[in-house]
Protein backbone atom coordinates (compact mmCIF):
# COMPACT_ATOMS: atom_id res chain seq x y z
CA UNK A 1 0.00 0.00 0.00
CA UNK A 2 1.29 3.15 -0.95
CA UNK A 3 1.52 6.39 1.43
CA UNK A 4 -1.34 8.66 1.65
CA UNK A 5 0.93 11.89 1.13
CA UNK A 6 2.60 10.45 -2.06
CA UNK A 7 0.25 12.04 -4.59
CA UNK A 8 1.23 15.24 -3.19
CA UNK A 9 5.21 14.90 -2.60
CA UNK A 10 7.47 16.24 -4.86
CA UNK A 11 10.32 15.89 -3.34
CA UNK A 12 11.69 14.90 0.41
CA UNK A 13 13.48 18.09 0.90
CA UNK A 14 15.19 17.35 4.69
CA UNK A 15 14.78 14.04 5.85
CA UNK A 16 14.38 13.02 9.43
CA UNK A 17 18.03 12.13 10.02
CA UNK A 18 18.82 15.91 8.74
CA UNK A 19 16.06 17.45 10.86
CA UNK A 20 16.82 15.26 13.99
CA UNK A 21 20.46 16.06 14.11
CA UNK A 22 20.02 19.26 13.38
CA UNK A 23 17.20 19.82 16.55
CA UNK A 24 19.95 18.30 18.44
CA UNK A 25 22.45 20.74 17.36
CA UNK A 26 19.80 23.65 18.60
CA UNK A 27 19.31 22.23 21.65
CA UNK A 28 22.65 22.40 22.62
CA UNK A 29 22.89 25.95 21.28
CA UNK A 30 20.22 27.19 23.23
CA UNK A 31 21.33 25.10 26.36
CA UNK A 32 24.74 26.81 26.40
CA UNK A 33 22.95 29.93 25.08
CA UNK A 34 20.78 30.37 27.99
CA UNK A 35 22.45 28.04 30.88
CA UNK A 36 22.79 30.91 33.16
CA UNK A 37 20.03 32.82 32.58
CA UNK A 38 17.01 31.28 34.48
CA UNK A 39 13.42 31.40 33.87
CA UNK A 40 13.55 30.43 29.91
CA UNK A 41 10.24 29.48 28.56
CA UNK A 42 9.48 27.89 25.12
CA UNK A 43 6.62 29.41 23.59
CA UNK A 44 5.25 27.60 20.66
CA UNK A 45 3.10 28.73 17.93
CA UNK A 46 0.45 26.55 17.75
CA UNK A 47 -0.29 24.05 15.57
CA UNK A 48 2.97 24.09 13.04
CA UNK A 49 5.79 24.22 15.93
CA UNK A 50 4.40 21.03 18.29
CA UNK A 51 6.23 18.73 16.41
CA UNK A 52 9.53 20.74 16.29
CA UNK A 53 8.99 21.77 19.85
CA UNK A 54 8.30 18.16 21.06
CA UNK A 55 11.42 17.34 19.49
CA UNK A 56 13.91 20.34 20.59
CA UNK A 57 13.05 20.18 24.46
CA UNK A 58 14.38 16.94 24.29
CA UNK A 59 17.83 18.48 23.34
CA UNK A 60 17.43 21.63 25.97
CA UNK A 61 19.47 20.59 29.07
CA UNK A 62 18.61 23.16 31.64
CA UNK A 63 15.29 23.35 33.63
CA UNK A 64 12.49 25.55 31.04
CA UNK A 65 8.83 25.78 30.92
CA UNK A 66 6.68 25.58 27.44
CA UNK A 67 3.43 27.71 27.17
CA UNK A 68 1.16 27.74 23.76
CA UNK A 69 0.45 30.60 21.45
CA UNK A 70 -2.17 30.19 18.57
CA UNK A 71 -2.27 32.62 16.08
CA UNK A 72 -4.13 33.38 12.93
CA UNK A 73 -2.93 35.18 9.56
CA UNK A 74 -3.53 32.38 7.28
CA UNK A 75 -6.29 31.10 5.33
CA UNK A 76 -7.42 27.70 4.89
CA UNK A 77 -4.74 26.56 2.10
CA UNK A 78 -3.25 29.59 1.46
CA UNK A 79 0.81 30.49 1.30
CA UNK A 80 0.80 33.89 2.20
CA UNK A 81 -0.38 35.92 5.44
CA UNK A 82 -3.08 38.02 4.71
CA UNK A 83 -1.28 40.80 7.53
CA UNK A 84 -4.52 40.52 9.62
CA UNK A 85 -2.67 38.66 12.52
CA UNK A 86 -4.89 38.28 15.44
CA UNK A 87 -4.33 35.68 18.37
CA UNK A 88 -6.66 32.76 18.59
CA UNK A 89 -5.40 31.17 21.90
CA UNK A 90 -3.18 33.13 24.19
CA UNK A 91 -0.62 32.24 26.64
CA UNK A 92 -1.61 30.47 30.43
CA UNK A 93 1.47 31.57 31.99
CA UNK A 94 2.79 34.88 32.67
CA UNK A 95 5.59 36.34 31.09
CA UNK A 96 7.28 39.23 33.05
CA UNK A 97 10.90 38.82 34.25
CA UNK A 98 11.58 35.41 31.83
CA UNK A 99 13.66 34.84 28.82
CA UNK A 100 11.27 33.76 25.87
CA UNK A 101 12.29 31.85 22.95
CA UNK A 102 9.27 31.65 20.10
CA UNK A 103 9.42 27.94 18.34
CA UNK A 104 7.97 28.59 15.09
CA UNK A 105 7.88 26.03 12.23
CA UNK A 106 8.17 28.52 9.41
CA UNK A 107 9.28 31.98 9.28
CA UNK A 108 7.85 33.54 5.48
CA UNK A 109 6.87 37.06 5.28
CA UNK A 110 7.95 38.22 9.00
CA UNK A 111 4.58 39.91 9.47
CA UNK A 112 2.97 37.10 12.09
CA UNK A 113 6.54 36.75 14.07
CA UNK A 114 6.93 40.69 14.38
CA UNK A 115 3.15 40.62 15.46
CA UNK A 116 3.60 38.16 18.21
CA UNK A 117 7.50 39.30 19.22
CA UNK A 118 5.84 43.18 19.64
CA UNK A 119 3.02 41.51 21.37
CA UNK A 120 5.33 39.86 24.06
CA UNK A 121 7.81 42.65 24.22
CA UNK A 122 5.01 44.90 25.98
CA UNK A 123 4.77 41.90 28.25
CA UNK A 124 7.56 43.57 30.24
CA UNK A 125 10.29 39.71 29.54
CA UNK A 126 13.74 39.85 30.24
CA UNK A 127 14.45 39.06 26.57
CA UNK A 128 12.66 37.55 23.33
CA UNK A 129 14.38 35.80 20.99
CA UNK A 130 13.25 33.50 18.37
CA UNK A 131 13.65 29.70 17.12
CA UNK A 132 12.76 28.19 13.99
CA UNK A 133 12.92 25.33 11.68
CA UNK A 134 12.48 26.72 8.93
CA UNK A 135 13.39 30.30 7.40
CA UNK A 136 12.35 31.49 3.75
CA UNK A 137 14.54 34.58 3.35
CA UNK A 138 12.97 35.16 0.07
CA UNK A 139 9.94 35.76 1.56
CA UNK A 140 10.69 38.26 3.66
CA UNK A 141 8.83 41.45 3.45
CA UNK A 142 9.35 42.52 7.47
CA UNK A 143 12.99 42.28 8.80
CA UNK A 144 13.09 40.36 12.28
CA UNK A 145 15.40 39.27 14.17
CA UNK A 146 15.94 35.40 14.39
CA UNK A 147 18.35 33.66 16.89
CA UNK A 148 18.41 30.24 15.61
CA UNK A 149 17.69 29.02 12.52
CA UNK A 150 17.06 25.19 12.05
CA UNK A 151 17.31 25.28 7.64
CA UNK A 152 17.00 28.26 5.70
CA UNK A 153 15.22 26.87 2.26
CA UNK A 154 14.44 28.20 -0.77
CA UNK A 155 10.24 29.68 -1.82
CA UNK A 156 8.89 26.19 -1.95
CA UNK A 157 5.21 24.94 -0.74
CA UNK A 158 6.59 22.45 2.10
CA UNK A 159 4.74 19.82 4.24
CA UNK A 160 5.35 17.47 7.25
CA UNK A 161 7.23 17.57 10.05
CA UNK A 162 4.46 19.82 12.08
CA UNK A 163 3.82 21.90 8.63
CA UNK A 164 0.24 21.31 7.43
CA UNK A 165 -1.40 20.66 3.38
CA UNK A 166 -4.72 21.85 4.34
CA UNK A 167 -4.08 20.36 7.76
CA UNK A 168 -3.17 17.05 7.19
CA UNK A 169 0.23 15.48 6.90
CA UNK A 170 1.77 17.39 10.17
CA UNK A 171 2.80 13.68 11.43
CA UNK A 172 5.58 12.84 8.44
CA UNK A 173 8.36 12.45 9.92
CA UNK A 174 10.31 14.57 7.09
CA UNK A 175 9.48 17.78 5.40
CA UNK A 176 8.68 17.43 1.63
CA UNK A 177 7.65 19.67 -1.23
CA UNK A 178 4.31 19.87 -2.35
CA UNK A 179 3.54 19.08 -5.89
CA UNK A 180 2.94 22.14 -8.27
CA UNK A 181 -0.83 22.03 -8.96
CA UNK A 182 -2.30 19.37 -7.05
CA UNK A 183 -5.25 19.60 -5.03
CA UNK A 184 -6.31 17.49 -1.89
CA UNK A 185 -8.97 15.43 -2.13
CA UNK A 186 -12.01 16.62 0.56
Amino acid sequence: MRPAYEPYLQEVLIDEIRLQARVAELGAEITRDYKDTGHLMLICILKGGVMFLTDLMRHINIPHEIDFLAVSAYGRGARASTGDVRIVMDLSEQVSGKHLLIVEDIIDSGHTLKFVMDMLAARDPASVKLCTLLDKPSRRTIDIPIDYIGFAIEDKFVFGYGLDLDEKFRNLPFVGVVKPGVVLNE
